[in-house]
């Protein structure tokens, strides 16, 4: 089939169909040579060097092996130097454009996330960051155009060059400790869920001197056969719990897919992740920057902000999307407001201190600094966060919308929710929110954001109370609202409400 690469963008990535039926499949080689190609042309035009080294890498899926080699013979054929990094984190690909001893120009991340399996994708990095959904266009355009680079001399390096980026998260949990055994003692078990994290366990943490053993599904499988490697799936965080408690583990760790986000578990089973995680990350660079700036998506829990302010801290929401929230980061920084931390409900951490990369590991790593820190006064990671509010009840409600110009109509809904809501005495509009509608009822003791999806023509709503029957409460303010216009299927809104 014809394919139009510009409709493979996901965001700041590209994404598509890579296995399965042969006729459904989007990336196929030669649209993967197109784009690497492209990307070659765009690269060298920005950074100005007709010479160029790029490293490319994977994650566990099926495809990951037939792409590497179309993206491998596109860089040769531009005569450009090829590190072939093989099965690799994504945060470790960027890393390849910052260590010395690979000093790559940029980098080529095969993967899609925690998507389904017969999906996959790029992603790009430069020495300075991810790519941003502008750049995404342009270098689609240039594919569109059949934009390529001709070259004659390409050399490949091939080695372990993964376990640089092991190497570097080492050394920084022995300089964060003053000790080169400090995990030794603890017992923390890793669930890779059969993505590309698995050398957490054997090739960070035992040379740190933690014992692994009832780690879980480290071998990597792009089937994904024991459960989505996704620290938001609930089964996914079951199933790593249950991992902990049996195997009397100090402390479980939960990657995703490419190892972008990450998680943790509890002595006692207990899941942080969420607002959790983030308390537990903003706790930890607010007791070195009090008054900082924490940039968090837009559906954080007001719990989070108590606990922000608490701190000394400001609780700064901004839309959802990682990509997003670590771009205002950097803004708030330009702009003279020091925000050491970009963190998205989803598990995506960036640290001022680490390039503004989301990096599950690295996020993991300072956790564990902290942790045996607290361990020599005998406390854990989860008496930072005891005075963290849980709300009674939270729920995702999603509105799909049945028409053509979906965004158009959905935008209208939330125009006309908004207008609504800021004639309602029960209903106060939140003044900090930067996409769609968030507005508190006061009778129901929660909040509620409606918001729409940037890919799908689906309306979403979060909402969240503290008090038990909160929830339906505001699920029935909703829908008395929303019923009222044909195109939007409310019949979930409905059921939670209890109608």
């Amino acid at each position: 089939m014809d394919i139009d690469v510009k409709k493979l963008k996901s965001g700041t990535d590209v994404r598509g169909v890579a296995s399965g039926d042969e006729n459904s499949i989007q990336l196929t080689d030669d649209v993967v040579k197109s784009i690497v190609n492209a990307f070659v042309v765009w690269l060298s035009e920005k950074s100005a060097k007709p010479d160029l080294k790029i490293a490319i890498g994977h994650d566990s899926r099926v495809s990951a092996d037939r792409i590497t080699a179309a993206a491998a013979e596109s860089l040769k054929s531009s005569g450009t130097d090829i590190f072939m990094c093989g099965l690799c984190s994504t945060p470790a690909m960027f890393m390849m454009t910052r260590f010395e001893d690979v000093n790559a120009d940029g980098s080529i991340m095969i993967t899609a996330s925690h998507m389904p399996s017969q999906m996959n994708g790029l992603k790009f990095f430069t020495k300075s960051g991810g790519l941003s959904g502008a750049d995404i266009s342009e270098i689609l355009d240039y594919a569109a155009a059949g934009r390529r680079r001709k070259g004659n001399v390409s050399r490949t390096y091939q080695r372990d060059f993964m376990q640089l980026y092991c190497n570097h998260l080492i050394e920084y949990m022995r300089r964060g400790t003053g000790s080169d055994w400090p995990l030794t003692g603890l017992k923390i078990v890793v669930d890779a869920g059969n993505g590309a994290g698995g050398f957490f366990a054997e090739r960070v943490l035992r040379p740190l001197g933690a014992a692994t053993a009832g780690s879980q599904f480290l071998e990597p499988d792009g089937r994904f056969p024991n459960h989505i490697p996704n620290p938001e799936d609930k089964e996914a965080m079951k199933s790593i719990s249950r991992c902990v408690t049996e195997n009397n583990a100090d402390l479980g760790i939960i990657f995703d897919t490419d190892v972008d986000r990450a998680a943790v578990v509890s002595s006692d089973g207990t899941e942080i992740n969420r607002n959790r995680l983030i308390a537990l990350a903003a706790d930890m660079v607010l007791s070195e920057y009090p008054g900082a700036a924490i940039v968090t998506d837009s559906v954080t829990s007001d719990g989070l902000t108590k606990f922000i302010t608490r701190r000394g801290g400001v609780h700064h929401r901004f839309k959802r999307g990682y990509r997003n929230v670590i771009d205002e980061a950097v803004r708030l920084n330009r702009e003279g407001k020091f925000s050491p931390l970009a963190m998205e409900t989803s598990g995506h951490a960036a640290f001022k201190d680490n390039f503004f990369l989301d990096d599950g590991a690295y996020l993991v790593t300072r956790l564990l600094i902290k942790a045996a820190q607290l361990r020599q006064r005998g406390l854990d990671l989860k008496s930072l966060i005891s005075d963290l509010e849980i709300p009674k009840e939270e729920r995702e409600v999603r509105i799909k919308l049945g028409m053509p110009d979906w965004s158009e109509f959905g935008n209208m809904l939330i125009k006309k929710l908004t207008d609504f809501c800021a004639n309602k005495e029960a209903v106060r509009l939140a003044s900090d929110n930067y996409e769609g509608v968030r507005a508190n009822l006061d009778y129901a003791g929660g909040w509620f954001l409606v918001r729409m999806s940037v890919h799908d023509p689906v309306m979403v709503i979060n909402m969240e109370s503290d008090r038990f029957g909160g929830v339906a409460l505001i699920a029935k303010f909703l829908y008395a609202f929303l019923s009222s216009f044909s195109g939007a299927d409310v019949t979930e809104l409905k059921v939670v409400a209890g109608i």
